[in-house]
């Protein structure tokens, strides 16, 4: 997969909180009358484009009736050893930042196939919902 596509009420609100994720502005450029980035990090790309009158997202976290894209996900099993730390260290980050961490699920631990996870769930600046898995040994 090349990238994932994300719309934005404000692009440079989204770069600065995914840039507390561990993302990096890869390219900026402008597609039509917006502006857009790539941003590469945790193991993938993503692609930030500002939406010049744009309307609130569907909660497609909450709504259990909600069918189409439901979010990111991203492993941070190379990065942390242990999820509820790594969870924490991103709410201070954030908060230095004057940006608060909406927490949608608290780190849990979830059986996946044959192989045991740490699963959480925040939100970014515009709402949508990512996902961090995190392997048990």
């Amino acid at each position: 997969m090349h990238h994932v596509s994300i719309r934005t009420a404000d692009i440079f609100r989204a770069i600065a909180f995914y840039e507390q994720l561990g993302f990096t502005v890869a390219e900026r450029f402008q597609t039509g009358f917006t502006l857009a980035c790539w941003m590469e990090g945790l193991g993938g790309r993503i692609e930030l484009l500002q939406i010049p009158e744009p309307k609130p997202a569907p909660d497609a976290f909450h709504d259990e009736h909600y069918t189409g894209y439901y979010h990111l996900s991203f492993e941070v099993t190379e990065l942390a050893d242990d999820l509820p730390q790594w969870i924490e260290a991103l709410t201070e980050k954030l908060a230095a930042q004057d940006q608060a961490l909406n927490v949608l699920l608290e780190p849990t631990q979830q059986m996946i196939g044959d192989r045991v996870y740490e699963v959480a769930f925040i939100s970014d600046a515009d709402g949508l919902a990512i996902e961090f898995l995190h392997r048990l040994k």
